[in-house]
Formats: C-alpha cells, sequence, structure tokens
C-alpha cells in the first residue's frame, strides 16, 4: 500500500520522536483496514472511535507528528476555533498543548459530531463546546455532501443534505482575541474568509486546508489576498505529489480534487 512505502522513507526521521514510533505503529496496526468501517483506534492516553481508519493515521501525522496546529501565544488561556473538527483528534491536541484553552469546535456533519462528543466524553477532555453546525456565510443553512471517509464537502454530489450553519464572521467579532483559528472545511473556506475580510484583526494564527475542486474555479487568489489585507504572513506547503503534474492535472487520493494546500498564516 502506497501509505506504507511513504512513511518508509521517512522511517528514520520518525524513529527519532516517540510520536513518530506511534505514527508508525498506527499505520502498521489500522493502515491496512477497510477503508470507511468503524473501528476503534488507541493511541496514547486516547481511544477514539473513528469511521476510517486509514484518514485518522494521516490526521494523526499531520496533528501530532508534524505539527500543524502549534501556535505561539502569550496568553495563560488562549481561544482557539477549530472549524471542521471532524471526530476530535486535533481537539486532543489542543487540548493536550493548551490545557487552559478555551475551544470552540464547529462540526457540520451531524452523525461525525455524535462520534466527536462521544471521543471527548470516553477521554474525558473538557472544556469544548461543540458546534453542530457548518461555519458559513450566514445562518441560513448550506447544502452538504456527506460522501464517504474524506471527501465530504459542500461540491460533493452524493447524499446531499441542507445542514445549519451558523455566520462564522458573527463568531469571530465576539472576541477580543482569537488565539488559533483553525479552517478545514472542505471547499467552503473561500466564501468563508471572504466573508470574514474585516474581522481577522484579533485572530493571531490560522490555519487554513485549502481546496480546489473539479469542475469548479480555482480560488487561492481570493484566500491569499484576504490574508495579505489582514496584515498575515504566510506559509504555504501540500502532501501532494504529482509526477508530470503539466500532463498528469489529479493527484492519487482524490477524484474530486485538483489542488490542496496547507496554508500557515501568522502575525510577527
Amino acid at each position: 500500500m502506497w501509505v506504507f512505502r511513504f512513511l518508509f522513507t521517512e522511517a528514520a526521521r520518525l524513529l527519532r520522536s516517540a510520536e513518530g514510533r506511534r505514527l508508525l505503529g498506527l499505520a502498521f496496526r489500522y493502515g491496512s483496514k477497510p477503508r470507511n468501517k468503524t473501528v476503534d483506534v488507541s493511541f496514547g492516553r486516547y481511544r477514539f472511535r473513528v469511521p476510517d481508519a486509514l484518514s485518522f493515521v494521516w490526521q494523526f501525522r499531520e496533528i501530532f507528528v508534524d505539527e500543524f496546529y502549534r501556535f505561539n501565544t502569550t496568553s495563560a488561556n488562549p481561544v482557539i476555533f477549530d472549524c471542521g473538527t471532524n471526530i476530535g483528534t486535533s481537539i486532543a491536541y489542543f487540548r493536550q498543548t493548551y490545557p487552559n484553552a478555551r475551544i470552540i469546535a464547529f462540526e457540520a456533519d451531524e452523525q461525525i459530531s455524535v462520534t466527536l462528543q462521544e471521543n471527548l466524553r470516553q477521554n474525558q477532555i473538557s472544556g469544548v463546546e461543540v458546534i453542530t453546525k457548518a461555519v458559513w456565510t450566514n445562518d441560513e443553512g448550506i447544502w452538504f455532501g456527506s460522501d464517504q471517509a474524506d471527501s465530504a464537502s459542500i461540491f460533493s454530489q452524493t447524499d446531499r443534505k441542507l445542514v445549519p450553519s451558523v455566520r462564522l464572521r458573527d463568531y469571530l467579532l465576539r472576541e477580543t482575541r482569537i488565539d488559533m483559528l483553525k479552517m478545514d472545511i472542505e471547499g467552503a473556506e473561500t466564501a468563508v474568509l471572504t466573508d470574514c475580510h474585516d474581522a481577522l484583526a484579533h485572530v493571531q494564527s490560522l490555519f487554513v486546508e485549502f481546496h480546489a475542486y473539479l469542475d469548479h474555479p480555482q480560488t487561492l487568489a481570493p484566500v491569499m489576498k484576504v490574508l495579505e489585507d489582514s496584515g498575515f504572513r504566510y506559509y504555504i506547503n501540500t502532501s501532494q505529489h504529482r509526477h508530470a503534474p503539466l500532463a498528469n492535472h489529479r493527484y492519487k487520493g482524490s477524484d474530486s480534487m485538483d489542488l490542496q494546500l496547507n496554508i500557515f498564516a501568522y502575525r510577527n
């Protein structure tokens, strides 16, 4: 399986850290499990129920090994907005790393939110406000396709349904300072960030997983304009690797996207 080939190339680096060694163990135990089957996963002191084991392994790598969501703060009680929380892996990291943080978690998928809240209860992760609504540009609801594994989005055409929404801008403006805004909302990020254009001045750190879906315009430029206008510095990377990208316009692992980027924005 390609996930093992990729991990083996980084084995020396991973073996140097406890979390890297834990990732290798997770990959061997769960990486070959059938896709889209619920399984109980143990990692460190946590035990999580996950709807797709392979997706979880990649989540663990990004969150606990590569620490995508680590940020600097001078606050004893940082405020964290987690948009697109999924099953709670990011919450476990935030609570472990910032034990006194106030965390607001938004998850659009009702079934995933049930799993999220059960994972929090089972692992005694407290002090998290869970909002089972999509972050959007209004509170009138949004059509959301609930495809399997990690392909659900506002552009998905399978099992589409209208889910409740909140206007993220309103939530941002209620705070005097937001230390971390994490946004993994599967294609809604351009519209939401554009709507929040004038509400980001007190956000200190921001993570955006940017998606470009086939048959839809690529909208990276508006996202970067919002970040630049809001005074952020930024760093961009991608987990994609594409052979001959000018000839091959899709990347392995997705039938619906032709670009996925991780955008890290911060203030000096």
